[in-house]
């Protein structure tokens, strides 16, 4: 085993994160680490949020998001909100600038604990999400799963919030689906040649959304934060809401703003489980033992 590495097991409304301290090394967390992590029961996350030492000026930290499967993702919301939390509890700071695959991201933690992350501006172009094909309207795009003259799931609204997204959106109960069923056929479909996060909501007023999500990488999640992103700036789209909305996800609600100026603003919490190390080359890890000298 190399050096370890310290971590912590957070969640952020029941997304299971992994913040690594990987400051002041020059080596990765690896796919075969991450897998190996995700196979213990104790340690099972949705993302790894690596803190590396900043590569641009002006920014705190470099953040790598690593997904259950190994494969890298560009955003995590939620994964965001707790590394904020992590290095505030560290430092007394409240204010950060990070920089991910996505961009440059900023970051607040709140007096009564809640956490705002700058999601960025959202993209609506095909190209940019990506699509495999031109779609001169991504507020709805053809496609579908089901029987032709009766789909379970069609015209879902695509969006890229640093990731690709597509929104179907129900009238009636989204637990009335089975998206383990859909979420990895819809996930691999060819007119998402980067994969895609596959998530189901409806608008049960003006300002408010309920969603679930298969998350690209990860499966099924508790809560994703950039789909809850992706979810509300398709449901002003559409004109299903306003701006300003509250989105309902398996874990808990999320208070999301898509700004004048076009970014998308999420607050929420984020909670501290117990801390560790690990090794990014292997995986295994072992817990700190509270009270220790």
């Amino acid at each position: 085993m190399g050096t370890p590495a310290p971590f912590a097991k957070m969640n952020g409304l029941g997304n299971e994160i992994i913040v690594a301290d990987m400051r002041g090394r020059a080596d990765r967390v690896t796919p075969a680490a991450a897998i190996a992590i995700n196979a213990d029961p104790a340690t099972r996350f949705d993302q790894i949020m690596a803190i590396h030492n900043p590569r641009t000026p002006g920014t705190a930290h470099y953040i790598e998001i690593i997904n259950s499967d190994g494969s890298m993702a560009q955003a995590c919301g939620n994964g965001m909100r707790c590394v904020v939390q992590a290095l505030a509890a560290e430092t007394g700071q409240k204010l950060f600038t990070f920089e991910t695959v996505a961009g440059i991201l900023n970051a607040e933690e709140h007096a009564d604990g809640t956490i705002s992350v700058d999601m960025g501006v959202p993209r609506f172009d095909w190209q940019d999400i990506p699509l495999a094909e031109e779609f001169r309207d991504t507020r709805m795009i053809e496609l579908q799963i089901g029987p032709i003259d009766a789909p379970v799931l069609h015209s879902p609204s695509v969006v890229s919030m640093g990731n690709p997204h597509a929104i179907f959106w129900v009238d009636d109960d989204v637990w009335s689906y089975e998206l383990d069923r859909f979420g990895p056929l819809l996930e691999n479909h060819p007119i998402f040649p980067e994969r895609a996060n596959i998530t189901i909501a409806n608008a049960i007023s003006p300002e408010a959304l309920t969603i679930r999500t298969w998350e690209r990488g990860a499966g099924l999640t508790k809560a994703c934060g950039s789909a809850a992103c992706a979810a509300a700036v398709s449901a002003a789209r559409t004109r299903r809401t306003g701006r300003t909305v509250t989105v309902a996800v398996p874990g808990g609600d999320l208070s999301i703003e898509w700004r004048d100026d076009d970014h998308v603003i999420m607050t929420g919490p984020a909670e501290w489980e117990f801390s560790g190390s690990f090794d990014p080359a292997s995986g295994s890890w072992a817990r700190e033992q509270q009270g220790a000298a």
